[in-house]
């Protein structure tokens, strides 16, 4: 990826783009901050533009596509400000210690709110029924996202035989191809756009079984293959992969999600908790 300022690859190619495409580059410019934690389709919807008109936007800056373009405006921003980050909810160079943990607090809590404020109980009532009918659950993610899968089938094995979670991106891609319409595929992605979770979510839905996938997006090319989307309300800059924050709002969504499912499974749960934590006893001294 090339290291020019993207604000200056913008404003020299401005007459090669198409009447579309200088909608997305006059909104880019306008509000540059706003984009950086902007889905494809974000963009698009506020543009009025089709997702392929971004994305022939990114090419034509020579980028590989729309994460390359933020990962640029996100450097390009950092520059602009000094080498001072804004990227990090505005935690400065120059900032003590006391300064970055209250700051770090502050978006961690943050983000928590959000997600909560974000939680559409209809939603999220049906999926903890479609977790308490499932034959199998299986949850999916790839880099950071599947940190976040790996927790949530290490909660829920604890009450219950039926989870599932591979780390291997194409045994994955296998696994989904054999569900059915009894079992709930469960996938996470911050973004929504990255191509190999997509591309497990399409397999899933066309196997029949309940998607259900957890995002920051409404609309993403992953919500197109979902037939829940529940939402996760940190922000998370290009820069950032994995943030802490990101990944606390995903584990407490799941720990409501876990909560809820032991409540309606009581009996069941209770039992099997008794049972696994029995069976890990004698290696805690």
């Amino acid at each position: 990826m090339t290291s020019i300022d993207i604000f200056t690859q913008i404003k020299s190619h401005f007459n090669e783009f198409t009447k579309a495409e200088k909608k997305v580059a006059n909104f880019i410019l306008d509000q540059p901050k706003k984009v950086l934690y902007m889905s494809i389709t974000d963009l698009a919807d506020e543009c009025k533009v089709g997702d392929t008109s971004v994305f022939r936007f990114c090419k034509t800056l020579k980028l590989k596509g729309y994460q390359d373009f933020r990962v640029a405006l996100a450097q390009s921003l950092t520059s602009d400000a000094g080498g001072v980050s804004t990227l990090a909810e505005e935690i400065l160079e120059q900032d003590t210690l006391e300064d970055v943990a209250r700051k770090v607090l502050m978006t961690n809590i943050n983000a928590l709110e959000q997600t909560y404020q974000l939680i559409n109980k209809k939603d999220l009532e049906a999926a903890v029924e479609w977790f308490a009918q499932a034959k199998r659950i299986l949850f999916f993610g790839v880099g950071a996202s599947l940190v976040t899968a790996l927790e949530a089938r290490n909660k829920f094995i604890r009450i219950t035989s039926n989870v599932e979670c591979i780390t291997d991106s194409h045994i994955q891609a296998m696994s989904a191809s054999l569900m059915t319409p009894d079992d709930v595929a469960f996938v996470i992605s911050y973004s929504g756009s990255t191509k190999d979770i997509i591309d497990i979510a399409k397999i899933a839905k066309n196997t029949g079984a309940k998607v259900i996938c957890m995002t920051r997006f409404v609309k993403s090319p992953l919500t197109s293959y979902s037939d829940l989307t529940l939402l996760c309300g940190a922000n998370e800059g290009p820069l950032q992969g994995g943030s802490l924050s990101a990944k606390l709002a995903q584990l407490y969504l799941l720990d409501v999600i876990y909560t809820e499912y032991f409540k309606r499974t009581i009996d069941t749960s209770k039992r099997n908790k008794e049972i696994t934590s029995a069976s890990v006893l004698e290696k805690l001294y």
